[in-house]
């Protein structure tokens, strides 16, 4: 079984108006309400993509019930660990004069003890985990050092692990020395503590961090397209030109793509070339929506990969 976990997710409410006008009335032209949250996209694009899985998420409050019912409705498979306080709220802005998205993220309720003891019982009872995403932000004040007990807890039962985090919380996590890690071209320079352009630069990065005990590292560059590093092989693959409607979601979906191909005993140039397709296909997307299969695939062709 494939399991994604969020822990800080939200009701992602996305308001669609010409411009956004200061010390004015803004009228929205429409609404859309999606559950959100990163390991959430990720459960949601391998749902589009036909492969079974569970997304296990702490909810709380109403906000929390109507994900819930959202998910439910999207027939992904989910399991709610109950908090007692309101799951939040994000609110994204889609302009649609000049094409741009404001987004305002919440911060988030915060896990009692109590709660988090629950979370690792729950995660202590997994039955046959193949692969566990942890994917996005803790909770308000919970300490980093979290990620890498429960990704040590989780590869004891003998599953591959895929983080997809930033900053400290990134950092915390490798300890716990997970299979795969995803980070963005940006949240890789935070982690070295310098900017990264250059490929020869990148690739240096990763090979340090797979020092450390990951296995592999995937480094998604948005129009640049992807640079995968083991400790064998550095593959890139280049997207085509598209026009972009949106960015929200296009990294998760990269990963669910990833593991679509691996779960179909694809090789690793041809799971990075999946990445690739799926998030771009994400970026034609309106609002918070996600691609599909047929997009997937139609976008797959116009790929091009190279082993180095």
């Amino acid at each position: 079984m494939i399991y994604t976990i969020t822990l800080n997710p939200a009701l992602d409410r996305t308001l669609f108006l010409d411009d956004l006008k200061y010390e004015d009335a803004n009228r929205v032209k429409k609404e859309e309400r999606f559950a959100g949250g990163k390991g959430i996209d990720v459960s949601r694009v391998l749902t589009h993509l036909s492969v079974p899985n569970k997304a296990l998420v702490f909810l709380g409050g109403y906000v929390g019930m109507e994900i819930e019912g959202l998910l439910l409705n999207e027939g992904i498979h989910t399991e709610v660990i109950k908090l007692s306080e309101e799951t939040r709220t994000n609110v994204i802005l889609d302009l649609e004069e000049n094409k741009q998205q404001v987004i305002i993220n919440a911060k988030g309720p915060e896990v009692q003890p109590q709660e988090l003891s629950a979370f690792f019982e729950r995660i202590n009872d997994m039955e046959d985990p193949w692969m566990v995403t942890f994917n996005g932000s803790l909770p308000p004040n919970t300490n980093p050092a979290f990620y890498s007990r429960a990704i040590e807890l989780v590869k004891q039962k003998g599953a591959f692990v895929f983080l997809d985090s930033d900053s400290k919380n990134l950092e915390e996590g490798i300890k716990g020395k997970p299979d795969f890690i995803k980070p963005n071209i940006h949240e890789l320079s935070r982690l070295c503590g310098k900017e990264l352009k250059e490929l020869p630069d990148i690739v240096a990065a990763a090979k340090d961090i797979i020092r450390k005990g990951v296995k592999i590292v995937i480094v998604s560059m948005g129009a640049k397209g992807v640079i995968y590093v083991s400790e064998d092989d550095v593959i890139t693959a280049m997207p085509p030109k598209v026009k972009v409607v949106n960015t929200i979601g296009a990294g998760d979906s990269s990963i669910a793509g990833f593991i679509y191909a691996k779960y179909n005993k694809m090789t690793n140039e041809e799971a990075v070339k999946y990445a690739v397709a799926a998030g771009t296909a994400t970026t034609l997307q309106e609002g918070t929506a996600l691609a599909s299969k047929e997009e997937i695939i139609s976008i797959l062709k116009d790929i091009t990969s190279s082993k180095l």
